[in-house]
């Protein structure tokens, strides 16, 4: 069975939201809930898909424990992330921008090591840097990939 989740924790998003799927004709279930209580069942889920939420929120281990808690052995995340630059000089900047960048971008905070994050929640990762053009330097350094939540076995 085929069944699309969509969680958006902030109400005037999740009400955009709602409103566009009905304008696509597309089927799917809207949640009230954050990344970091997902509402699921343990390994419930093929698919989660991750847009800029992993810079976002306050607890991303927590999250991504979550994340891996939902998916089911083999299933997968895909995702496209802020993260912290490779260059020296703009991670100084993402580091001393932090703060404000916070209160202005809706809590992101470009500066994490998403990678090590979703290791660390026990996902192997296929991904690429890519390069945001057209914005700011501080969050023009992105992730964009795969990671896969192992078999039993693993």
């Amino acid at each position: 069975m085929e069944e699309l989740i969509l969680a958006e924790p902030f109400e005037p998003m999740r009400r955009r939201m709602e409103r566009k799927l009905r304008e696509s004709g597309r089927s799917a279930s809207t949640l009230g809930a954050s990344a970091e209580a997902i509402p699921l069942e343990a390994e419930s889920v093929d698919t989660v898909v991750s847009t800029l939420v992993l810079c976002t929120v306050d607890f991303p281990d927590r999250a991504l424990a979550e994340v891996a808690r939902v998916l089911r052995p083999g299933g997968q995340l895909l995702f496209i992330e802020h993260v912290r630059s490779h260059s020296p000089r703009v991670a100084r900047w993402q580091d001393r921008l932090e703060t404000p960048w916070r209160h202005f971008g809706a809590g992101c905070r470009c500066n994490r090591d998403t990678i090590a994050s979703i290791a660390a929640a026990g996902l192997s990762t296929e991904h690429e840097d890519v390069h945001w053009k057209g914005v700011p330097p501080i969050v023009a350094s992105l992730v964009l990939g795969r990671a896969v939540k192992g078999q039993p076995d693993d």
